[in-house]
């Protein structure tokens, strides 16, 4: 297969799995979000994919999911912010080592949970009482980069980046 096809077919597939992992576990909040599980695979399309298919993955899967989900206020904020953990974490990812990428998925969630805090408090004009929502978020974040990190060793161990890209 042609390398761009591949590479296209590979960024529809991140954000399927982005949109399902974040639609199949959902814990709502307080502040009309919700956490969930497709932080991983956002990392993960940025790691893999690299900065433009990974943002597109990534900003694609996450506002579809919200899209789906009802939370139609949350998707232009929600593509940008995700599409905005992509990059940071792909361009950790160029290093090829393990401990940059952890500092790029870290600094990824960070940005998440101060994208939404941003976008609560003065897009959708919730003021510092989006400040409630800063917990959850934290939460979603650790519990997506373990998550990828798990999951990124069991994908180099399959030989995914090999046979795939």
């Amino acid at each position: 297969m042609d390398r761009k096809t591949n590479k296209l077919v590979l960024t529809a597939l991140f954000a399927a799995l982005i949109c399902i992992s974040t639609m199949v576990i959902t814990i709502p909040s307080p502040m009309n979000g919700y956490v969930n599980l497709g932080d991983a695979f956002v990392l993960l399309a940025g790691w893999f994919m690299g900065p433009l298919y990974g943002m597109a993955a990534a900003g694609i899967g996450s506002a579809l999911a919200d899209m789906l989900l009802g939370y139609m206020h949350y998707v232009p904020g929600t593509f940008l912010i995700k599409a905005g953990m992509a990059l940071i974490a792909s361009l950790f990812a160029k290093k090829k080592k393990r401990g940059m990428m952890v500092i790029g998925g870290a600094l990824a969630e960070i940005f998440m949970v101060i994208g939404y805090f941003i976008y609560a408090a003065f897009i959708l004009g919730e003021g510092m009482a989006a400040a409630a929502s800063i917990p959850g978020n934290i939460m979603q974040g650790i519990f997506g980069l373990v998550m990828a990190i798990l999951l990124k060793s069991a994908a180099e161990k399959s030989g995914f980046r090999e046979k795939f890209l």
